[in-house]
């Protein structure tokens, strides 16, 4: 009776565990903190055991973000869309069209020359109108150029402060190299972002008697358990399947890039410019 009595008044009330939970798993927690300030408090909590291992984990994120670059996360210049300053009107929406995005880097004669970003929302209003005719210079916005070498999480506070979500990167020559979004931040802290138009799909999917689709974003100790597979997964620096072929590849992998661990055959099925969605696992005899 009094061992019970001990461990409840060991922890925490549960309104304040619920408190945390929320507090963490929300991804725009940095609102009213530096980076630091909430690093050293997810330490404190983490060290005190009152977050669970799904707050842990983002709690492990946050504070590996102080170490990462803007390089390790940035979507590399041959993936970039953008645009040319003296494209064609009709071109110009042709290829935001296709593309999707919501922003588009707008590049001068020069290679390296950023004339500014061009958001997709400003053409509809002329488009609605039926207007082709329009100046892209009048419709830019000032780009936010930073080097590859700057730490993501000082680029997040920057996005928060001046409310822009794009950046455009430049190497130690000042040649641009990449772009990087808020959301390519955020995802490293909290996984992937889906949208409304995303659908939830199985993690494992036995195609035939040997032969397995799995999703990219699955817990790396949840594909060693179903697999049995011969394999520590503290030991590994990466939290997902994903994560564990890159760092294992060592640059982003193309669609048809595999792997061997134990027995299995790990091939990419799906990716795009930056990530794995799907592998066809395969066990060999």
């Amino acid at each position: 009776m009094n061992e019970k009595q001990n461990n409840e008044e060991s922890k925490p009330p549960s309104s304040a565990i619920d408190k945390l939970k929320k507090y963490f798993r929300n991804p725009f927690f940095i609102k009213t903190q530096s980076v630091s300030e909430v690093t050293d408090f997810l330490k404190d909590a983490a060290d005190q055991n009152i977050i669970d291992k799904e707050a842990e984990s983002i709690a492990n994120k946050a504070i590996r973000l102080g170490d990462t670059t803007v390089k390790e996360i940035m979507i590399p210049k041959v993936d970039m869309v953008t645009i040319n300053i003296e494209e064609a009107t009709t071109k110009i929406i042709e290829k935001i069209i296709d593309a999707g995005h919501s922003r588009y880097p707008v590049l001068g004669k020069e290679r390296n020359e950023v004339h500014g970003i061009l958001l997709a929302k400003d053409i509809l209003p002329k488009l609605f109108k039926g207007s082709q005719d329009f100046e892209i210079n009048d419709m830019l916005r000032d780009p936010n150029i930073v080097p590859e070498t700057k730490k993501a999480d000082a680029l997040l506070e920057e996005f928060k402060q001046d409310r822009s979500h794009l950046a455009v990167v430049i190497d130690e020559y000042g040649e641009v190299c990449g772009l990087i979004t808020i959301e390519d931040i955020l995802e490293e802290l909290v996984g992937e972002i889906e949208d409304e138009h995303d659908i939830d799909e199985e993690e494992i999917i036995k195609i035939s008697e040997n032969k397995y689709s799995i999703d990219a974003k699955i817990e790396l100790e949840e594909f060693i358990s179903f697999f049995n597979l011969n394999t520590d997964p503290l030991s590994v620096d990466a939290e997902t399947l994903g994560g564990f072929f890159i760092s294992e590849f060592g640059v982003l992998p193309k669609i048809g890039d595999k792997i061997r661990i134990n027995n299995l055959s790990i091939k990419v099925a799906d990716s795009d410019n930056r990530k794995i969605k799907k592998f066809i696992v395969k066990i060999n005899s």
